[in-house]
This record gives structure tokens, sequence and C-alpha cells, in this order.
């Protein structure tokens, strides 16, 4: 018999620390390898930490919401011999409902045997073990789906998080056809069926608070976003430009499009659109789709597009890598993924590295634009504010047109008024016309 220590792995490149948002296991529980044994959350995103070691927990080291640095001990474990010791293949850990491996895991912990690196992964122990004690009852409520039998109907499989939604926006979910895996019904799913016009918008208003005011730690995604902003609207000469758009025709492709075949069960919106001539500028105007350094400029020619997501954690910004190289339909799905898996609090932190270029959708909030930041290390960052109906001048003659307005921040360190210029009437003319795209 003998104890190993588990350190707070490296999950994200950079990462120097952590909080501990739950825990799925307790002292006196017996562990399987790759077990999943608590939830962390780093400054991009929540991760669940599968165990290295196969035993019984002696010790939680850590409290729910404490902040450790990584390597630090979180958790220990008494193994039986060496061969239980063994860690799991050296595979990196995984945030959760993620397919791919996030980043290296870290080194050991002292108490751990000279060179057995303590790695997280899903290596050769199997799938990933459900969030339950070893006597089978739930340690922690998790948002795994749930099935709750329907009458005379086919059973709903949906998560907590989407049934609460479901709820609050007075959608019945035995009436939703799931477009998820095994017809788990999904965020999507509910927002298509709701009859709010603007489900972004608080659902309710809360009764006034009994503080006269509450103290929130600066921590997570809140902290790194402040950082960021500071450093990139001081440091980056910004200058914004836009214009407004005539957006009937784009409309109109999105409805041929939601009406196709070949995007059925895909969600299908005007930030697509947006998305495919962002894509079409930079082709045209490569110098927007650079990152500046106090020795080079260096200009990209692929394309990671960011799209900024607000999500009850704070603002993130994952990105599509190599968006250049997608078709409209495998765009289509790129952002869905990245929406939803944003939305959940469950983006992998690869998918929050290397952005070339950012897209800021402000017209889900019905707002007519604004001017946005930078994400650091890139260029440029466009808005599209919404789409409404507006008075239009076509041909000397007053119509109602679908009008939107474009536009965005840029390094002026970097790129010049008319390239900045150019760039935008491009996206702009895209908006306007989307058959350019067959260009």
């Amino acid at each position: 018999m003998s104890e190993m220590t588990f350190p707070l792995p490296d999950v994200g490149e950079g990462l120097t620390e952590a909080e501990i948002v739950s825990w799925f296991v307790a002292p006196g529980d017996t562990v399987t390898l790759n077990q999943v044994i608590c939830e962390i959350e780093t400054a991009k995103s929540l991760v669940e930490l599968p165990s290295p070691f196969a035993g019984v927990v002696t010790e939680l080291l850590v409290e729910i919401g404490q902040t450790v640095p990584v390597g630090e001990g979180i958790l220990r474990v008494t193994v039986a011999g060496e061969s239980a010791a063994e860690p799991a293949a050296a595979a990196p850990a995984a945030p959760a409902q993620a397919a791919a491996p996030a980043a290296d895991a870290a080194a050991p912990a002292a108490e751990a045997p000279a060179g057995n690196a303590v790695l997280v992964g899903y290596g050769t122990g199997g799938a990933v073990k459900s969030r339950r004690r070893s006597g089978g009852e739930p340690l922690l409520a998790a948002s795994k789906p749930s099935v709750i039998p329907v009458a005379d109907a086919a059973p709903v499989i949906a998560k907590p998080p989407i049934r609460k939604l479901a709820k609050d926006l007075g959608v019945d979910l035995a009436g939703i056809e799931g477009t998820g895996i095994a017809g788990e019904i999904l965020r999507d799913d509910v927002v298509r069926n709701a009859s709010q016009v603007r489900v972004f918008r608080n659902i309710e208003t809360p009764e006034p608070a009994a503080e006269r005011e509450v103290r929130i730690p600066l921590k997570g995604i809140r902290k790194i976003t402040a950082q960021a902003m500071v450093t990139s609207a001081f440091e980056a000469p910004h200058v914004s430009v836009f214009t407004d758009v005539d957006a009937t025709r784009t409309m109109e492709f999105v409805k041929r499009l939601k009406s196709s075949t070949d995007f059925a069960g895909v969600k299908v919106s005007p930030l697509l659109i947006f998305a495919k001539a962002m894509l079409w500028a930079v082709r045209r105007n490569p110098e927007i789709n650079s990152s500046f350094t106090e020795t080079e400029i260096i200009r990209h020619n692929f394309v990671n597009l960011g799209i900024a997501a607000a999500t009850p954690r704070g603002l993130i910004v994952p990105n599509i890598k190599d968006a250049q190289d997608l078709s409209l339909l495998d765009l289509a799905r790129a952002i869905e993924q990245l929406t939803l898996t944003a939305r959940d609090g469950r983006t992998p932190p690869a998918d929050m590295q290397k952005g070339t270029i950012t897209i800021s959708n402000i017209g889900v909030f019905g707002m007519d634009f604004g001017t946005p930041i930078l994400n650091p290390g890139e260029v440029g960052i466009m808005a599209m504010g919404t789409i409404k109906l507006k008075p239009w001048v076509v041909d000397g003659e007053v119509r109602p047109r679908m009008v939107t307005t474009v536009g965005g921040s840029f390094d002026h360190r970097v790129v010049d008024g008319d390239v900045i210029s150019r760039f935008v009437a491009d996206v702009a003319s895209v908006l306007e016309e989307p058959a350019l795209l067959l260009d």
C-alpha cells in the first residue's frame, strides 16, 4: 500500500492556477483509473479532471471555491502495489463534454514515485466513470442528461440546465424533437421553440436585494478579461470605422438556406454570412489578419476566426481554427458547436488560443452598434448590429429594407485607414450581395 498525491495539472497553455468548483468524490470512496474526481474553473473554461490512480481517496486537500496554483496537491489516494499506482497513459486532461484533449498535464508531486509522471487523461483505463460515489449514490448534482418518462410519449432527454431554460421560456419539452445524440434536447432546440422575440434579454426581473452591496471576488474569466481589456485598450491605438448596410438580400439568403435540405438540422443566422464575409474580406485585405510585436508584424496566411460569446461566466472568445478552409455548411456547424459549448461553459482551453481576428455579434442583444476593443494580440475585430426594417433609398425612392450597421476596431500601428476602409467596405458588400461569395 502506498499513498499518492495528485497535483493540479496544467490543462491549458500558460495556466498558472485554477479554482475547485466541485468534488465528485469524498474521503473513503474507491476510485478507478480515469474516473472524474472534480471539476475546476480556469481563466478560460470549466474542466473535468480524471484520476490518474486507482485506489481509495484518503484526503481532499482543497476546499470547493479555493484557488490553487498548478503543481499543488489537491487529492491523496491510497493505492495497492506499484501496478495500481501507475498513472494513465500520457494523454492530457479534457474539458467536460469535449471529445478532444486540451493540453499537457502537470508533473508529479513529491509523494509520487520517481519516474512516474502524474498525467491526466483517458489512457488505458477505459471511459471516464460517472460522477457517483462507490455505492451508486450521486455525490453532487451534475449536468448530465436526465430522462423523465412522459405518459404515452417518448422519454424526454435533456440536461438540468436545459430543463431550467425551457421552464423559464415556457417551452414544453415533450413537444420538442431533440437534435442531439439519441434525441437529446439541446439549448438551441429550446430557443427555436421559444415564443419570446428576445431570448437573450433578462428572462425575469429579480426582487430587490436585501444587502446594500455585494462584493464579488475578481477571479476566473472576469479577472483575465479585465487584464486583457486594459492591456489592449492602452497598448494598441484603436481606430474605429463603421457603415450602414442594406442587408435585405442577406436575410433572403438566410431564409433560403434554412429551407435547404443541405442545412437541415444546422442553425443558420446572419452571423454565418457575416463570418463568411469576413473570411472573403481577409483574403482581399490580408494585412488585417496580423499580429503586432515590438520587433515585427506577423501576417497570418490562415484565419482562426474568434467569435465573442457572452456566457454566464463572462465574456470569452473561442475561435474556429483554419476557418478559411471551411465550406458555408461546415462553417455553420462550427459556429453552432462553438456557441453551444461556450454557453455551457465547456469550451476547451485550446479553442481559446491563437485567434487571428474576431467577430462581436452585438446585434443579438438588440443593439444597433458599438465600438469593440481588440482581442489582445489581434489587429482587427468586427461587429454587426441588429438587423431591422428601416427606410432606405433605392433607385431614388424610399423603400423599407432590412438594414444593419457593421464596422469594427483596428490596430493603427499595423493597418492604415485605406486598408481598414477597404476591409469594412468588402464585408458590407457581401452583406448587401451574398452572391459575391461565389467569386
